[in-house]
């Protein structure tokens, strides 16, 4: 069979376009569909503030550098704060982002030496992953730091490839003050080019990195405590495997058994498989990427640092390096009919694994990360006195929902154990009381059981109140007779 250059016709442009377009706008109805988790209630809490300067003194005691935050702070002068305004800005990062990734895979593929790839056939294959594989889109309407980062990062790798030195050093300077693996991304870029005596690129990514280093060693006290960062456990397989389920979906390992299978076959009978070397990786900024997680991973045995959201940092040199390798094969029929059916089949089961979290008809109880405090907020919201150990969340949840006029402004806040003692010491107890925690059983449990002890040594009698949510639990005490 004869082996040729992979073409697109129009027709399969307009289908590449339809499939990202709808993608992205299906995510963008999604904004509203499940209330904000609580890394988002945070940002909440982190970026309306009343002044610039009361978000930096608080960000002085948080483990993210503060650009995302700020710029969120600005857009809430612009726009009402709320869950809607906070996501649309990820969306519209998530959108820039898909473009330049894109225009960076066509960028590589037209320079000289990439084995001869197409390069709208790599900016095609691109667009696919960055605008629908479920890394973006899982982060293309969550209110945290990911979308911008990504943006950022492959901003810094345009300006790489480009040979702009002070561009690339502007853009490493915003991806380090967004989000510490900006800084652990660009420190590696700096060693590996200035191991490959690139001086002026290396220098560039070096002053680029010191704003993110100032801010480090002024949040110091904060970020070298014993419990920051304690959920990041020690690395292990489900390390490997949470971030391949992040990358590809439900079911990582049986998917990437069939992409495997999919090249052993185009290899052995679908034609040939140019591989455009060592020099696209470098210049797609791949190899200083891996030389992090390797830095990254190992430094995380002692320190714990590798978190499998974390490493959605790869992106934007991972996707236009693996389009370019994919656009330089020359495929016979039958490696075209292999290549179009495995990236079928990965793009259809995207439509269902990239909007898990995202879309309530998939998943089946409208929530994210396994929290639902927006069902507490809207369900007690009327109810005077409401104690929970997760106080802040929960108040930070009924000004968004007051906010998008879902719910009126409560009455009182809601209070914390400490209020639900002094209460309790009082003469003139209420008759009714409420208690009420948001996330999975096992976690929920420790934090409402002493408070429900409590009430009751106080002569209340406490029954559960039935939610249609497996992540809110409430319970309605009243003083017996």
């Amino acid at each position: 069979m004869t082996r040729q250059p992979m073409r697109l016709n129009r027709f399969a442009w307009l289908l590449i376009l339809l499939v990202c377009a709808a993608f992205a706008l299906r995510a963008l109805s999604l904004i509203e569909a499940t209330g904000l988790w609580s890394d988002e209630l945070y940002t909440v809490g982190k970026s309306f503030q009343p002044s610039l300067a009361a978000m930096l003194a608080m960000l002085r005691q948080d483990t993210h550098p503060p650009l995302y935050y700020g710029l969120l702070w600005g857009w809430g002068q612009l726009l009402p704060p709320s869950g809607l305004s906070l996501r649309l800005f990820s969306w519209l990062a998530y959108l820039a982002g898909g473009v330049l990734i894109t225009a960076q895979a066509r960028a590589l593929a037209s320079d000289q030496g990439a084995a001869g790839a197409q390069p709208r056939v790599a900016m095609a294959l691109a667009a696919l992953l960055a605008f629908c594989s479920p890394y973006p889109v899982r982060f293309a309407i969550e209110g945290k730091g990911y979308a911008l980062l990504v943006l950022l990062v492959a901003l810094a790798w345009w300006w790489r490839r480009a040979g702009r030195p002070g561009l690339y050093g502007l853009a490493v300077a915003l991806a380090a003050c967004t989000h510490y693996y900006g800084l652990f991304l660009f420190a590696a870029a700096a060693f590996w080019d200035g191991w490959q005596r690139r001086w002026r690129v290396a220098g560039a990514a070096a002053l680029g990195l010191l704003p993110a280093l100032a801010w480090m060693a002024l949040a110091s006290a904060y970020l070298m405590r014993s419990g920051t960062g304690a959920w990041i456990g020690r690395p292990d397989f489900a390390l490997l495997e949470d971030t391949l389920a992040r990358a590809l979906g439900l079911w990582p390992l049986p998917k990437l058994a069939l992409l495997v299978l999919a090249f052993w076959a185009i290899r052995r009978w679908g034609g040939a498989c140019p591989d455009p070397g060592l020099a696209l990786a470098d210049r797609s900024g791949l190899t200083p990427s891996l030389w992090m997680v390797l830095a990254v991973v190992l430094v995380s045995f002692w320190k714990p640092l590798a978190f499998s959201r974390y490493f959605v940092v790869l992106l934007p040199a991972l996707i236009p390096w693996l389009a370019v390798q994919v656009a330089a094969w020359r495929l016979n029929r039958r490696g075209a009919v292999i290549g179009a059916a495995a990236l079928a089949v990965l793009l259809l089961s995207w439509w269902w694994h990239s909007f898990q979290e995202l879309d309530p008809a998939v998943n089946g109880h409208g929530t994210r990360e396994s929290d639902d405090f927006q069902l507490l907020s809207q369900r007690l919201g009327g109810e005077p006195d409401r104690f929970s150990r997760r106080e802040r969340l929960l108040n930070l949840s009924d000004r968004i929902e007051v906010a998008a006029g879902r719910m009126p402004a409560p009455s009182q806040p809601w209070r914390d154990a400490a209020s639900l003692d002094a209460l309790l010491a009082r003469d003139n107890r209420p008759s009714e009381l409420w208690l009420a925690d948001s996330g999975d059983r096992a976690g929920v449990a420790p934090r409402l059981k002493p408070l429900r002890r409590r009430a009751e040594a106080a002569g209340y009698r406490c029954e559960r109140l039935e939610l249609a949510s497996p992540y809110a639990q409430a319970m309605r005490c009243r003083m017996g007779s």
